[in-house]
């Protein structure tokens, strides 16, 4: 196989040098698989064909957008810094048929951060893949639709599309706002399908939801999510995927649910529907009796709109309501298609709540009982791994934990 070389003159130096990616071939010769150029201390464009391999241990300003378009690939080695520093302009996106490589270790991961020298929440955008599997914004699962950040095409009918692989990498200060109303997530998975590999992945400390699953196939494992300001995890549009070992924690004095969990908001039956497997989830709130008037979502879990989803060896902690059920679709679908087995509730105020789906002229659903949603309620849970405590896992390459 081949593999690029990215040529690199005088970064000891910090300048500004312009580099360009070459792919070395079995016989020793170099000849050029990317026409796409590099400026470390200037790193933004659009890759359009080849394979650009990034340099390890390199520190890359990204100051603009990086765009990996269908054809392309940019692999980005162990060990790997990545600085925002342009706000709502500084952010990674995956084209349909593009393909992003992150090959991090547990001791050197691939870091996407804030390049300000005070950093926070916000500080850039964030990375949005785009893929070809099926979404439910028109039910039937061939639509189409353009990514609500990067405006790029997402969905389809490919189920295994393949937009790369992403082994330990870690997302911080992300979530850059364009207004009051839109605003990068740490990862934005819109329509990726199950040949990409997404695990051993952190979003620590971004403005908006950590994860948020755009319809799709992907499958996940070794996700955390911690200190995010909006929902920790988040899917919507038919996402089903095959997921273990979550871990997220609602920190820095903001954040609202563990997970908020739809079908498709303007559909709540549309198909695909929105149908996880999760095996392994530790959900930690800001506590059960936490002010009201900063955390307005005290819920471990809030799942809605049509939403299914299968839930084993769960950790809910520190939440004003556990598990909150709202729509009929989703209140149906209770002990079949959405429940939850071997659950442990430490420090949960009110364990489960549900609501109907509201009749005109009220202004709200009728309460039901949801408490059919949990299969069974076992003490010795122990979620992501470790209960409420950070998870073997996680050790040498994440944060915060």
């Amino acid at each position: 196989m081949k593999k690029s070389i990215l040529q690199v003159l005088g970064i000891l130096t910090l300048s500004a040098t312009l580099v360009t990616s070459c792919t070395t071939d079995t016989s020793g010769t170099d000849s050029p698989s990317s026409t796409f150029v590099i400026n470390p201390l200037d790193f933004q464009g659009t890759i359009t064909e080849g394979e650009v391999v990034l340099v390890a241990g390199t520190t890359y300003k990204l100051s603009g957008k990086i765009q990996v378009n269908s054809g392309a690939t940019l692999t980005i080695p162990a060990g790997t810094i990545i600085e925002g520093t342009g706000g709502t302009a500084s952010y990674i996106a995956v084209a349909q048929g593009g393909k992003l490589n992150v090959n991090g270790t547990a001791s050197k991961p691939v870091v996407m951060t804030s390049g300000l020298t005070t950093k926070k929440a916000g500080d850039w955008g964030g990375l949005v893949i785009c893929g070809k599997a099926p979404i439910n914004r028109v039910s039937g699962g061939a639509s189409t639709a353009q990514s609500e950040v990067a405006d790029l095409a997402y969905g389809g009918t490919v189920a295994n599309d393949n937009s790369g692989s992403i082994r330990y990498l870690r997302i911080e200060y992300a979530g850059a706002a364009f207004n009051s109303e839109k605003e990068f997530n740490g990862a934005s998975l819109f329509g990726v399908g199950s040949g990409t590999t997404f695990e051993y992945v952190e979003t620590y400390q971004g403005a908006d939801d950590g994860f948020e699953f755009f319809g799709g196939t992907v499958n996940t494992s070794n996700l955390i999510s911690f200190g995010n300001e909006d929902d920790q995890y988040d899917w919507t549009e038919g996402w089903s995927g095959t997921n273990t070992n979550w871990y997220g924690k609602i920190s820095f004095g903001k954040g609202n649910r563990g997970i908020e969990a739809d079908n498709f908001e303007l559909g709540f039956a549309n198909t695909p529907i929105a149908n996880p497997t999760i095996t392994n989830l530790t959900l930690v709130g800001p506590g059960s009796g936490a002010s009201s008037l900063i955390y307005t979502e005290n819920q471990g879990l809030k799942l809605r709109r049509g939403t299914k989803g299968i839930f084993t060896n769960v950790v809910l902690s520190s939440w004003a309501t556990g598990v909150d059920v709202e729509n009929d679709e989703s209140l149906n679908a209770i002990g079949t298609g959405l429940k939850i087995t071997g659950i442990n509730f430490i420090d949960v105020t009110t364990k489960t709540k549900g609501k109907k789906t509201a009749v005109a002229p009220a202004t709200s659903g009728v309460s039901a009982d949801a408490s059919l949603v949990i299969a069974s309620e076992i003490s010795t849970a122990t979620g992501a791994g470790n209960g409420v405590n950070a998870p073997s896992w996680s050790a040498g390459w994440s944060v915060g934990l």
